[in-house]
Order: structure tokens, then sequence, then C-alpha cells
């Protein structure tokens, strides 16, 4: 496709359509795949680095890993509005990447000093969060809406090949960052001694990483992210002439005062009916940050999400625009759950691969943060395997509808969960899971991703009018916003693991009779188990206590298995609202 010249007559690139790939897909998918090493290296250590070296509850820092997932997936709604109407795709990826490189850097420094000073590296730790969400916000909606301009109208039906090549590029930067980054920075001595100075080198590491993704797109973005007949994709808005748009396609979005005023008043009034709900009616534990959470996130992302559904309506011109924008909410919102249970991998899923794993493969003992790798890995794997079975149902007319596929997604995430759930129903407290059953989920888990989130990008992609482009893929990511938060609130609910029990043994108590309330601690005997971080009573989901490991891993299959369910019964419908894109 990169050879096709810019044609008065269509017919030729119609009648020939192109087996490969534009070479700017390739620089697209090397720029992420730095990107993601940053982020899901960084990701790997966060919640070991807060615990061990900025001594933060286990409880609050899932609620914050949860929250700062959130916050990184919230702000790409702000990136991808600057980038529509001011900037441009290729400025915002720049700035983008700049901001989270300098995040990293600060995480580096927050690291190195907190033996020195506890109390400023951990705000400058705050302060590096802060920097990496901006600076994800202006990246992430931005590349994305890159690739599917690469293609033109006449070529939109490879965009499902397309972004599943994005995407094993997504992880692939994900298997290396989640391999080098704990292998630097999540060091044990032969003792099992964990060396909480050695996070830094991981931290250092992601930031190198995304230097090296934003200077590459630099070089090559005007030599290879071009049009097929040579004009730069994704430049200053300004810039767009009527050839970026479809036929008969408006180019500029344009939301009146009347439909601004109505959206803002949708937020303040949804804003706190949501906050009256999930503080008043939500049974979640409390854990320190949990109330901010549900106090403040949740709202926010949920009334900022319905303002902007109704803001975007607002300005679309007909029934085809309006229905196709709707089949985008209403996926986006059944991906919430798939996202809560599948961000458990760096929040619950690495305490218990860290407390009550045994991670020895053939003789060497896996540092807990590196067991995500296996993600990553099974990405890279089936990726390419992935996109090719897509093309061939394609080619036998037998591809499932997109939100169909998204279903499979929820229903393998159930699956995963449930099969971890059976292996430890049996566990007892202290008892190790075996590895291989961590790795099974991630396998299983992969391939729900694979069905689920790059066809989601590509969904976008192909139903997101032009002029609206950047944006709903910011919407599409408040998705992933809500999901993230979902799963940090839900990561709080994970009962105690085996080293708390052990924990209690060494200090004379039998934490089971604790938990069960058979036996009463004095003041300072709960002031001596906060300070050990050894829970004493259990932690409940609306209404109901979660008493171990299994009813932990059967609230994601529950959630899980009844959204993929519903998403299934409906693709029928979304498929007609469509309206011919598959």
């Amino acid at each position: 496709m990169d050879d096709v010249q810019a044609l008065s007559a269509s017919d030729e690139l119609l009648n020939k359509p192109k087996d490969k790939h534009p070479k700017g897909l390739w620089v697209l998918f090397g720029t992420e795949m730095w990107e993601r090493f940053n982020f899901y290296g960084m990701r790997a250590l966060l919640t070991l680095f807060m615990v061990n070296a900025l001594l933060m509850n286990e409880g609050d820092v899932t609620i914050i890993y949860g929250g700062f997932l959130a916050l990184c997936y919230l702000t790409p709604m702000l990136g991808g509005f600057i980038a529509d109407r001011f900037l441009g795709n290729r400025y915002c990826i720049i700035i983008g990447g700049s901001l989270m490189a300098i995040g990293q850097f600060l995480m580096f420094t927050s690291a190195s000093t907190f033996g020195a000073n506890l109390g400023s590296a951990q705000m400058l730790m705050w302060f590096a969060l802060g920097v990496i969400i901006f600076g994800n916000g202006f990246f992430k909606p931005n590349i994305s809406s890159m690739v599917g301009s690469l293609y033109p109208k006449q070529e939109k039906s490879k965009l499902d090949s397309a972004f599943t090549i994005f995407y094993m590029g997504i992880n692939m930067g994900a298997f290396l960052g989640q391999f080098i980054c704990p292998f630097l920075g999540d060091v044990k001595d032969s003792a099992g001694i964990r060396d909480i100075h050695a996070f830094k080198w991981g931290f250092l590491a992601a930031s190198i990483a995304m230097v090296i993704g934003t200077v590459t797109f630099i070089l090559l973005k005007n030599k290879y992210v071009v049009t097929p007949d040579g004009r730069p994709i994704g430049g200053l808005p300004s810039q767009n002439t009527a050839e970026d748009f479809e036929e008969g396609e408006t180019q500029t979005a344009k939301f009146s005062g009347k439909s601004i005023g109505i959206a803002i008043s949708i937020f303040i009034l949804t804003f706190f009916g949501f906050q009256y709900l999930f503080v008043d009616h939500i049974g979640f534990s409390s854990v320190g940050m949990g109330e901010f959470v549900k106090a403040v996130i949740y709202p926010f992302i949920y009334s900022m999400g319905l303002a902007l559904a109704y803001l975007i309506m607002s300005a679309t011109e007909n029934k085809v625009e309006r229905d196709r924008i709707w089949v985008i909410y209403i996926v986006s919102f059944f991906i919430i759950f798939f996202w809560a249970a599948f961000e458990q991998a760096g929040s619950s899923l690495t305490f218990i691969a860290d407390n009550q794993t045994d991670r020895n493969i053939f003789g060497w003992n896996m540092p807990p943060s590196m067991v995500q790798i296996f993600n990553g890995l099974f990405i890279v794997i089936l990726a390419v395997p992935f996109s090719m079975l897509w093309d061939k149902l394609r080619a036998a007319k037998k591809e499932p509808v997109s939100p169909l596929k998204q279903a499979i997604g929820l229903g393998l995430i159930a699956l995963s969960y449930l099969i971890i759930a059976y292996n430890v129903k049996d566990l007892g407290n202290t008892g190790l899971l075996a590895v291989k059953w961590l790795i099974l989920l991630y396998l299983i888990q992969t391939m729900g991703e694979l069905c689920l989130s790059p066809i989601g990008l590509s969904l976008v992609g192909k139903l997101a009018p032009k002029r609206f482009s950047s944006l709903l893929f910011g919407v599409f990511f408040i998705a992933n916003a809500a999901g993230y938060a979902l799963s940090g609130t839900l990561g709080s609910i994970l009962p105690a693991t085996g080293d708390k029990f052990l924990k209690a043994k060494e200090l004379g108590f039998n934490l089971q009779d604790i938990l069960d309330k058979k036996v009463a601690l004095t003041t300072d005997q709960l002031t001596l188990f906060n300070k050990e971080q050894i829970p004493t009573i259990y932690n409940s989901f609306v209404g109901f206590e979660i008493h171990d490991l299994f009813e932990f891993f059967m609230v994601f299959v529950i959630l899980c298995g009844i959204a993929g369910a519903i998403l299934a019964l409906i693709s029928p419908i979304l498929k007609k609202m469509m309206h011919g894109i598959n």
C-alpha cells in the first residue's frame, strides 16, 4: 500500500487492493512498543515499591494503583480533544512521550532517595505519577487514532488485522518491560530478602525506553507516517483537507452553547448521583484511599462519560452516525468488567505471586513482579495467529461481528478465574499455589484480550466520524479508566494471604480465629496488627464477606460471565446499528 499513488479514479485501488500494511504502521508499532515497555515495566514494580520501600499499606496501595491506572486512561479524553482542536496527533504524541520519560526519571529519583527522606520520596512519587498520567493522556489516544488514519476508506476492512499487529507491538513492549525492569529492580538475595534499593534501576530503564520511543517517532514520522500520496497524517487540524474525511462528512465538530450547557448540567447532576450511589450504597470495605476513589474518581469517570456521550450526540448529523457512536458507548460499558478483572495482574495477583505462590521454575525462583511477563509473551506468540484467524474467517464470510468477539473475550477471562478459583479452593491458609496455574490464567486471559482490546480499538477506528476520531478514542479509554478504578477497589477485597497467617503465628496468634471473631484483640494488639499490616476482619463486596481466595476469584467469574453473556445476546442488535460495518 505504501507504493500506491493518489489516483483521481479510485477503480484501480478498489479492484486491486494491496495486501501489505503501510510502513507507517511499523513506525507506530515501534513507538508504541517502547512506550508500553516504559509503562508496563513501571507497573510491574509500582505496588511492590510502594509497599516495601515507601512503607505504604497494602490495601491503600491497591486502591492507589487502580486510581493511577484509571486516571492514566481518563486523561486521553483531554489529549484527544487537544489533538482534534489544536495540536494534532503528532505534536501530542511528542509531548506525551516527553512527559512520561520525565515522570519515570522522577520515579527513579524517588526510589533513590527514600532511605534518606521517606516523606520527600513519597511526595516525589505522587508528582511523578501525575506527570506520567498527563503524558499518557497526550500519547495514548493519538497514536491509536493515527493507526486508523493510515488506511483509506477502501481498506478499512484491514483495520482488525492492523490493530492486532499494532497490539502485538504494545505487548512486545510490555513483555520486554516486564522482564527487564523486574530483572533490574525486583532483586532478592539467596535468603529471599528483597533489595529495596534496586527498584530505582527498573524505573530508570523505563525512562530510557520512553526516550527511545519518542526519538524514534520524531525521526521517522515525516517519511513513513503519511497517506498513500505522501501527505502527513496527524498534523495540525487547520491543515486537514477534504481528502482526510469521508465523502459528505463534516470536517469540524461544532458544539452549540446550549449543548455545552446541557452537558455540564448532566455532569454535575450525575456526579452527585454516582457519589451518593457509590459512597452510601455499595458495600466495599473502606481502606484508606478507597473512600476517595469511590467519592471522587468513580463519579467523575462515569459522569464525564455520560456528559461527553450527550455532547457528541448533539453534534451528529444523521441516524447512521448516532447509531454507530452508540455502539462505541455500549461496547465500552461492557469492557469495564474485562479490565476490572484483567488488571488484577498488577495488584492482587502480584501480591498472591509474592506471598502465596511457589514461583520455582526449573530451579530458578522467578521475581513476583515478573510473573506478569507471561501475558506479554503470549500476546507476542498469539497476535499474528489471531490476526490470520480473523482474516480467514472474513474470507470465508464467517467472521464474528466485533461485539461478539468482545463477548468471547469476557467469557474467556471468566473461565481463567474459574480455573484458578478451583485450584485455590483447598489450598488452606498457608499453602502455596503452583506458578503453572498463574501461567495458565495469563494464557487464557491473553486469548480473551486478543478478542477484546485490539478489536475494540479497530471498532472505534471504523465507526468514529473523522471529526470525533481522537475524542472517541478518548471515550473508549474512559471505559478502561472505569475498569481500572474498579480493579483497584475489587483488588482491595483480597483476603488475607499466607504471609499474613504466618506473621500472625510469629506474634503468637491464630489469625483464622481472629477473622472468625472467636478471639477478641485488645487495643494494643489491634495497633500491633495494623502496624504489621495484618487484617483483623474479612473484606466485603456488596455486603458479602470474602473469606478466602476461592470466593475472591469467583467475584470475577460472576461479573465477567454475566457481562459476556449479555453482550453476546445483544450483538445482533449492535450489528444492525453498525450499518454495514463489521
